[in-house]
């Protein structure tokens, strides 16, 4: 496990530990909330004019409340294993070190994919009007059980017989996207580090980070710290910095961001 790794699943664990702490409270408090429901005789109304009104008033009050705590609680809840389940899923970041491994890795079972489709589609035209020898020269490929070659050989739905076309065309074009991703990173391996002074701000691109940033003196004013959001740029504190993530379009968003300041200074 590399440090990014590493670093999502600590994060995993803080979400869910989050989550369960919110849970815990949301159980506690509908238990609560209900014990306070049942202290009121069922069909028990308020008692209008009487002296014990206002109170009851009050306490019924306390006890909607306390049912919505509960709630919002057990939202909260939700909302925190959402996320922690989401961890990790998001396909290959940017920032994992093993990035371009992984990626290579990636692109060669979708290349071997794309092959292995091709090849059972040519054994199938060759082999067509004769199922039986089209399932033998499929299973012969080695990587197909006898259900899903007979599967194959038998025409959909739509009359097609074999991987259907846009399963390659889909293929490719994952193929593609990976390709332009990888060499994408490798350019971006390949930049140097930058650190230049601007009016009032450093600008970093910061390649072992992945992130292109902002630095600022002290806290920017409100209209600054607006351009920066509206150009997705977030305030990391552990950084003490305005970061967003080192690609093109971080670089693209920077440059305007970097446009407007000296405009502002």
């Amino acid at each position: 496990m590399n440090d990014y790794e590493a670093k999502q699943a600590a994060r995993k664990a803080r979400l869910e530990e989050l989550a369960a702490n919110a849970r815990g409270a949301s159980t506690a408090t509908y238990k609560r909330a209900r014990s306070m429901a049942e202290a009121i005789p069922f069909g028990q109304p308020i008692l209008v004019g009487h002296h014990s009104e206002g109170r009851d008033r009050n306490f019924r009050s306390r006890i909607h409340s306390t049912y919505g705590k509960a709630f919002a609680l057990d939202d909260k809840a939700k909302h925190y294993e959402q996320k922690a389940a989401s961890v990790g899923t998001g396909g290959i970041s940017s920032d994992d070190p093993a990035a371009l491994t992984k990626l290579r890795a990636e692109l060669a079972d979708m290349e071997a994919s794309q092959e292995r489709m091709k090849a059972a589609n040519k054994i199938i035209r060759q082999r067509a009007g004769d199922e039986d020898a089209q399932v033998d020269g499929l299973l012969a490929l080695g990587w197909l059980t006898n259900e899903r070659a007979r599967e194959l050989v038998r025409p959909d739905f739509a009359g097609r017989v074999g991987f259907p076309g846009y399963a390659l065309t889909n293929n490719n074009a994952n193929m593609r996207r990976v390709k332009l991703r990888i060499a994408e990173l490798e350019q971006r391996r390949q930049r140097a580090d930058v650190e230049q002074e601007g009016k009032g701000y450093t600008y970093r691109e910061d390649t072992a980070e992945n992130r292109v940033m902002f630095e600022f003196p002290g806290k920017p004013d409100e209209a600054i710290r607006a351009l920066l959001k509206s150009h997705a740029f977030k305030w990391s504190p552990s950084r003490g910095a305005w970061v967003r993530q080192l690609n093109n379009a971080g670089l693209w968003a920077a440059q305007q961001v970097r446009t407007a300041l000296e405009k502002i200074a």
